[in-house]
C-alpha cells in the first residue's frame, strides 16, 4: 500500500511542477505568437526559437523548485540528461506544430495568415501537454533525488548512472 506522505508529496511536485510548466508555456507562447503573427515567421523556426528560449528558463525554475538534486549524480549527468529530454521533447514539439499546418495549401499561408495562426496555436496547446507528460515522466525518473530517510534503490538505473557520472568526468580529460 502507498503510504499517504508519499502521494502528497508526488502532488505538491506535480502541482509546482505545474506552475513553472504555466510560466515556461505563458513565454514560449508569447515568443510563438510573435514571431509567427508580427514577424511572419515559419511557425516551425519560431516554434524552436520560443521553445528554447522556454526551456532555459524551464530548466532554471525546475532544477530550483520542483526537483531536487540527486546527490548520487554528477551535475554535468543532470545537465545532459535535461537537455537531452529536452531534444526529445523538441523533437516532439515541431513535429505536432508542422503536422498542425501540413494541411494548410503552401501557396495560401500568406493569404490564409489567420487560419494558419490559429492552426499553429492549437498545434502548440497540443505539442505542450504532450512535452510536459514526457518530461515529468523522463525528470522524476532519472532526475529527482530518492525520498530522504529511505534506502536508495542501488539497482535502479538512476542510481547507477548517477553512480557511473560521479567517476567519470568528461570534463576532466586531458
Amino acid at each position: 500500500m502507498v503510504e499517504w506522505t508519499i502521494v502528497k508529496k508526488l502532488i505538491a511536485q506535480i502541482a509546482k511542477f505545474g506552475v513553472v510548466g504555466v510560466i515556461a508555456f505563458l513565454l514560449d507562447f508569447g515568443i510563438l505568437n510573435i514571431l509567427v503573427r508580427y514577424a511572419h515567421m515559419n511557425n516551425v523556426t519560431a516554434g524552436t526559437i520560443s521553445f528554447l528560449v522556454s526551456l532555459a528558463v524551464n530548466y532554471l525554475l525546475s532544477m530550483k523548485m520542483v526537483f531536487k538534486h540527486r546527490d548520487d549524480m554528477a551535475r554535468w549527468m543532470e545537465i545532459t540528461i535535461f537537455f537531452i529530454s529536452a531534444a526529445v521533447g523538441l523533437l516532439i514539439n515541431d513535429v505536432v506544430i508542422w503536422t498542425g499546418t501540413a494541411s494548410l495549401p503552401a501557396d495560401a499561408i500568406d493569404s490564409m495568415h489567420g487560419t494558419y495562426v490559429l492552426y499553429t496555436n492549437i498545434a502548440k496547446i497540443v505539442a505542450t501537454v504532450i512535452v510536459s507528460i514526457w518530461n515529468f515522466i523522463i525528470r522524476k525518473w532519472l532526475l529527482d533525488a530518492p525520498t530522504p530517510g529511505k534506502p536508495v534503490n542501488t539497482r535502479s538505473f538512476a542510481h547507477r548512472l548517477g553512480h557511473w557520472s560521479l567517476s567519470h568526468n568528461p570534463f576532466d580529460r586531458v
